[in-house]
């Protein structure tokens, strides 16, 4: 069977671990997904990530989950724009996310970015996800 949005089961998959307590959470890979943990990464939200392939020799990502004084770093991460129905804001509309101290991961021309950085590239694009 396919799946129909594999950047909301790779956000599932994250919000499923840290609520388990997992050190780490493995997934299909794909160049999008990479882009977004890079992102997360960059930003401190997650320890880091790996690529690799599974024992049918198809690629996977393991994404090393970080928790502080026992709790997850985290607290909230959420689909935006969804297959049916995308989401896309100009460079003036980028939202906020938690007053800035959350991030929006923006797709734009330039690449997967933050909001705050889509912003100094005068760019807007498609608001994949938002993490608090």
């Amino acid at each position: 069977m396919s799946m129909s949005d594999p950047v909301a089961d790779m956000l599932t998959r994250i919000r499923n671990g840290l609520s388990a307590k997992k050190a780490d959470v493995s997934m299909p890979a794909s160049k999008a997904k990479e882009a977004i943990l890079k992102v997360l990464v960059s930003e401190g939200y997650l320890n880091s990530y790996e690529t690799g392939v599974d024992s049918n020799s198809l690629p996977v990502i393991s994404v090393n989950l970080k928790y502080y004084q026992g709790r997850p770093v985290i607290e909230q991460l959420k689909r935006v724009s969804k297959p049916g129905c995308r989401v896309y804001k100009d460079v003036s509309d980028l939202p906020s996310v938690e007053g800035g101290l959350g991030v929006a991961i923006v797709s734009t021309s330039h690449g997967v970015m933050t909001e705050k950085q889509a912003r100094k590239t005068g760019a807007g694009g498609e608001i994949i996800c938002t993490v608090f």
